[in-house]
């Protein structure tokens, strides 16, 4: 018996191998999770989960835009109805244009700004209503975050103030889904190399430095994130919510 026998969840966000949100499934399926999962719109991005997640026996992979409510809406109702409820969700959904990554902050435009406001932010709060309606004995609710939401992260510009949005929306959630025994929290990796950094500028920099400055004197793993992900959707943090869990070797803790 693992520590998620008979519970169900609703992943979104794996995008290959080197995802945070694998990382965290991988997880979940050693401690015998049921897990359904989304994709980005494409034949590509829905093989390359179906790659990961078939030999694990998921049945459930379906294809998603955060940034439209049909697909959302269609996501939960089939979710529903193969599962009937789900105990926890995982939110791994972030982007931004590269041309806005490659400048400063005060050179946003405004149609970037809205995207990536709209997918990376935004996007935890639609998900977290529509979960929130499919767990009547409630649940837990986690999104990923990076420490660039809290301090400024030289070339992390526009998605910085993203993840501020994020953790922001998250305390508010925590907050409005609490009497429902729904918890909602934030787990806060340090520089990975995943494909949503590929398109960071210095992210190698980033990666380093961060090995060299925390505590630790070293790099974080994917296993370690898994780790920290099955602490905040199971019932060993049921008093823990609207928290920023970092998961960084120490990095945040340092002034310089």
């Amino acid at each position: 018996m693992g520590l998620f026998t008979g519970k169900k969840g609703l992943v979104f966000g794996v995008a290959n191998d080197r995802s945070i949100a694998w990382a965290i499934s991988e997880a979940l399926f050693a401690e015998g999770a049921e897990l359904a999962f989304t994709h980005l719109p494409g034949e590509r991005s829905g093989r390359r989960v179906h790659q990961l997640v078939d030999p694990k026996g998921a049945k459930i992979v379906l294809s998603c835009d955060v940034q439209k409510d049909e697909d959302l809406d269609a996501v939960f109702a089939h979710v529903k109805d193969q599962m009937g409820e789900i105990d926890f969700c995982i939110h791994s959904v972030a982007f931004a244009p590269t041309d806005e990554l490659k400048v400063s902050y005060s050179e946003a435009s405004r149609a970037g700004w809205h995207l990536a406001m709209d997918i990376s932010a935004y996007s935890v709060v639609a998900i977290a209503r529509r979960a929130a309606a499919i767990m009547p004995r409630g649940g837990s609710i986690v999104a990923l975050t990076y420490f660039g939401g809290e301090k400024v992260i030289p070339g992390y510009n526009l998605m910085g103030v993203c993840k501020a949005a994020l953790e922001h929306s998250v305390r508010y959630l925590a907050y409005d889904l609490g009497r429902q025994k729904i918890r909602v929290n934030s787990l806060s990796a340090g520089p990975m190399r995943t494909l949503a950094s590929a398109g960071i500028p210095n992210i190698d920099e980033m990666h380093d430095y961060q090995a060299q400055k925390s505590p630790l004197g070293r790099k974080v793993e994917f296993e370690e994130l898994g780790k920290a992900g099955i602490y905040l959707l199971s019932d060993m943090s049921t008093a823990v919510t609207g928290e920023t869990h970092h998961v960084d070797c120490g990095y945040n803790i340092m002034g310089i």
